[in-house]
């Protein structure tokens, strides 16, 4: 296995990490993702996940996403907060942490629904994960190492915490075609970028120290500073 300060560590690499990290563990593994936005969260645990089950031969791990547990766009704008959405407060953590719990808590091939989000409609689906037999759960997302705000129960639930770090001109540019993607114009892109989205990244930034590892992107891997 590549060791820390290597040029790059594969995808493969990083889920015998977690495996290692299982290993005399009872119950579910609960392994967090954390860092701003647009650093590639959702990407970094899918691959995990994805190697974990091929090594195994069976679905043994799962992505549980915080974006499920973004407030509907209703509930947003009847709080006169959507163009703040992202923002911390816009968020049911308290739901997101008692879920959490309850994936944790649940044995093994007992179901639990868990929603997802829908980008094209912009809201949360429920019952869009659906959680039973595997026994590695990885969960992503902005705040899960934020000591404030109703967020302080996630840390603790977590037998591992990772930190992806990007830089901003990097995460600047993924969120503008986010943005544009999702059907804001350039220049409401950049106005959200600026007014909200670098505000949240810098937020996330400063909870980079509790995590138990700080991974770059490089190449088609990773660098674990």
């Amino acid at each position: 296995m590549a060791i820390r300060g290597s040029v790059e560590t594969s995808l493969a690499e990083l889920a015998v990490r977690v495996r290692r990290r299982t290993e005399g563990h009872s119950g579910r593994f609960l392994l967090g993702i954390a860092g701003p936005p647009g650093a590639g969260k959702s990407t970094l645990a899918r691959g995990v996940r994805d190697e974990l089950n091929l090594a195994a031969g069976a679905g043994i791990a799962e992505v549980v996403p915080m974006d499920g547990f973004h407030l509907t766009v209703e509930q947003l704008r009847e709080a006169g907060i959507l163009d703040r959405k992202g923002e911390p407060d816009t968020f049911d953590a308290a739901g997101y942490t008692r879920l959490l719990r309850t994936v944790r808590d649940a044995a093994v091939g007992e179901t639990v629904a868990w929603p997802a989000y829908d980008r094209e409609i912009h809201d949360p689906v429920p019952g869009g994960v659906i959680v039973d037999r595997q026994r590695i759960i990885i969960t992503e997302g902005n705040y899960l190492l934020l000591d404030e705000d109703g967020w302080s129960g996630v840390f603790p639930l977590l037998d591992e915490a990772w930190y992806l770090d990007v830089p901003r001109p990097v995460i600047e540019q993924r969120l503008l075609r986010r943005h544009i993607r999702g059907g804001r114009t350039p220049d409401a892109a950049r106005n959200k970028i600026a007014r909200s989205d670098m505000r949240n990244a810098a937020l996330v930034e400063g909870t980079r120290m509790r995590a138990d590892v700080v991974l770059r992107k490089a190449g088609r891997g990773y660098r674990i500073d």
